[in-house]
């Protein structure tokens, strides 16, 4: 076994998948003040994963709550059903949504009657959906983070050459040192990613969670890629095209929450023209035009890492697409309707039960008839 992973591990690193003509391993050592990266250096990133889910804790417990609380949303607790092993059983196994005919012939396998099993599913459907507030804690955490990241990036860009001009990212290639700046900036947004994926399970879960699954995963392999080949400069250019609409976003997501609607409108339609301009016009032909023709300007020889590389950039371009195409639904009826709805994620129903209604969910079943109950709703 140990042979077998070491086979594996120098086919991995092997030099021709890596690195450009006439360049090995050995030109990465750290020499006359020049520093250069090193792929053992990222798994310290997994560390500062936990770090940030501790930072991420403080946030929400210190700062999103009591703005919730400012905004007035309230932490309400859903009300549980009654146990039913049989609706429990059909809710896991079969269907969460069961059609009228399986709520009559569930509502007659438990002496029920059809009006509980209805309103039994919409308890039972709404202790899965997240509360607002606990949304609202996610998405100012994340707003915070994407600020400071985008901040961050604009700071620790804005006097690079090749922030201006692109071409620069090649210029010298691969013999770029690493500056501290970079290289707490791939920390932090690395770091960010592994602590997304750790708190999948808990997280909200929307129609697009296979989607959010893929692009945290690219993103992640992505960053690994371009530290490990030095194309750190075109990376944190990636980033801080990435974070900048995430910010309109999120905070749309907020003052939804609250219910602010006009301020959830003005910041959404910021959020997608910023979307369309970073993601649908600079991403494609400004980074994808970079990384993949002005290389052979530059040499003759295409490595693996070169196809590699642009094979994740395109992952995401396609993920901006499928997104763009969700975002442009939202915009049409917001234009049209004049309502801003994210069709992502799922509403909580109307619950509503009357006091005999309750008595019955407690004993009903155990006192065999249901005539009274009936008679009452009636």
């Amino acid at each position: 076994m140990k042979h077998i992973l070491t086979t594996v591990n120098s086919w991995f690193w092997w030099e021709n998948i890596w690195m450009p003509a006439n360049c090995s391993w050995a030109n990465f050592e750290d020499h006359n003040g020049y520093v250069f990266p090193k792929p053992q250096q990222l798994f310290v990133t997994i560390p500062y994963a936990f770090v940030m889910l501790a930072i991420r804790f403080f946030v929400e417990r210190c700062f999103a709550i009591p703005l919730a609380n400012i905004l007035g949303i309230k932490n309400v607790k859903r009300v549980k059903p009654q146990p039913n092993p049989t609706l429990e059983t059909f809710f896991k196994e079969c269907t969460k949504k069961p059609s009228q005919s399986e709520i009559r012939g569930l509502a007659k396998k438990c002496n029920w009657t059809v009006h509980l099993v209805e309103k039994w599913f919409r308890r039972r459907r709404n202790l899965e959906i997240p509360t607002l507030h606990k949304k609202f804690r996610e998405a100012c955490w994340r707003f915070l983070f994407y600020t400071t990241s985008f901040t961050a990036g604009i700071i620790f860009l804005y006097d690079k050459p090749w922030f201006h001009d692109i071409w620069h990212v090649w210029v010298n290639y691969p013999f770029h040192s690493v500056l501290p700046s970079q290289y707490w900036y791939y920390m932090l947004e690395m770091s960010f990613y592994w602590s997304l994926l750790l708190t999948l399970g808990i997280d909200t879960k929307r129609k697009d969670f296979k989607a959010h699954v893929v692009h945290h995963l690219a993103a992640l392999a992505l960053m690994f890629s371009s530290w490990s080949g030095n194309y750190i400069r075109i990376g944190t250019l990636v980033m801080v095209v990435h974070d900048s609409a995430d910010i309109f976003l999120e905070a749309a997501k907020m003052f939804n929450y609250a219910r602010w609607e006009n301020t959830c409108s003005v910041l959404f339609v910021s959020f997608s023209i910023v979307f369309f301009i970073t993601r649908i016009i600079i991403f494609p032909f400004w980074i994808l035009r970079a990384t993949m023709f002005y290389p052979l300007y530059y040499t003759q020889t295409v490595v693996l890492a070169y196809f590699f590389f642009n094979g994740q950039l395109l992952i995401l371009q396609a993920l901006h697409i499928y997104w763009g195409y969700l975002v442009f639904n939202i915009l049409k009826k917001f234009i049209f309707i004049k309502h801003v709805k994210d069709d992502r994620s799922d509403e909580e129903e109307e619950d509503s039960f009357s006091d005999a209604e309750e008595a019955y969910m407690k004993n009903g079943s155990k006192n065999g008839s249901s005539h009274a109950l009936l008679n009452h709703s009636h």
